[in-house]
């Protein structure tokens, strides 16, 4: 079975939430000031549990779901995540599981994550030059409990990995060509992220923003790449190689080139309500209807009818100027 919105486009990926907590504070993200130490999180009690989502998960792969990514806030501070990752893996129809994280607890999680059935990992890292990292991180960590996190998933057996990067104009743009050279060294993919104007609280402007097509360039500078062409529908990624055939790196174009038209992607939070749209201004709610005891036709009918009538395209619409109330991106899940 599957499922198609307003503009015929199929929901297949589903992004979990398990919790809207962060050990970091990144500006783009989680600025420090609007959260500051003793800010009142969703409490533990109103956190959806591991088996009521594995039951979703389970209904949405009845619904054509074929890929999880596990996020947060910071997933790896949700307590015994790989029991969930355990629970997810053995749902017949789910091909890939896979978990977006800042890295500093992969040297406790990464092996266990990896014996319970994760397949793959984003990890962010969004410069090496230590004093901007602490900059856009909050201060909460350096470069090397990254990349030490890197270090532990490579142990583990993660192979490939990928390395976000939200990139912004006059704080890290001038270290991202290093940053793509290292990684390119050591056989991982790195993905530049523009920085978006994801909730209300990242400060978001467009002068912040330094479009990809200006990054190619400052890269090209260096080495020459090579366009890939899309691996498949709903990818959101421009894929280019080292022209010396030495490594693959990406871009995320929301702001320059929106995806919009190719969206496959539905959010659940980490209190169990679903949204259509990274840039939502609401969402609809499930853990209601979990535990007052709905069977998975009721539940099935909710997300079916929230999905058929889907029309999100907010990152085309930025460019006609629009500019509307949004749910923070930690609360919702990246």
């Amino acid at each position: 079975m599957t499922l198609y919105d307003a503009f015929n486009r199929p929901l297949e990926n589903l992004r979990i939430s398990v919790t809207d907590r962060c050990n970091f504070r990144c500006s783009y993200c989680m600025p420090a000031h609007k959260f500051p130490q003793g800010y009142r999180f969703i409490a533990s009690a109103d956190l959806l549990t591991f088996a009521e989502i594995t039951r979703l998960a389970r209904i949405f792969n009845h619904l054509g779901v074929h890929k999880i990514r596990l996020t947060g806030g910071e997933p790896l501070v949700r307590p015994h995540i790989e029991q969930l990752v355990g629970m997810l893996s053995r749902i017949d129809g789910i091909r890939e599981i896979a978990m977006t994280t800042n890295g500093y607890l992969l040297p406790q999680k990464a092996k266990l994550l990896r014996e319970q059935g994760l397949t793959r990992l984003n990890i962010s890292l969004d410069s090496l030059d230590e004093a901007i990292f602490r900059q856009m991180n909050g201060g909460h960590a350096e470069v090397s409990d990254v990349l030490k996190g890197i270090e532990a998933a490579e142990r583990a057996g993660f192979s490939s990995l990928k390395i976000n990067t939200v990139v912004q104009r006059g704080v890290n743009d001038h270290t991202l060509v290093d940053l793509a050279l290292y990684f390119r060294e050591r056989g991982h993919i790195i993905r530049f992220i523009e920085f978006m104007d994801t909730g209300t609280l990242n400060g978001w402007k467009y002068d912040h923003v330094l479009l990809t097509d200006e990054l190619i360039q400052q890269i090209e500078c260096v080495i020459p790449l090579e366009p890939l062409p899309a691996q498949h529908y709903g990818e959101v990624v421009r894929r280019y190689r080292y022209a010396d055939g030495t490594g693959e790196l990406g871009f995320i174009t929301s702001v320059s080139n929106p995806f919009c038209g190719g969206c496959n992607r539905l959010r659940l939070s980490a209190e169990g309500k679903i949204y259509t749209c990274l840039f939502a201004r609401k969402g609809v709610d499930l853990r209601d209807l979990l535990r007052s005891g709905a069977s998975d036709d009721t539940i099935i009918e909710r997300i079916t009818q929230t999905w058929q009538q889907r029309a999100d395209r907010y990152s085309e619409e930025r460019s006609s100027g629009q500019r509307t109330e949004k749910v923070e991106m930690y609360h919702m899940g990246g």
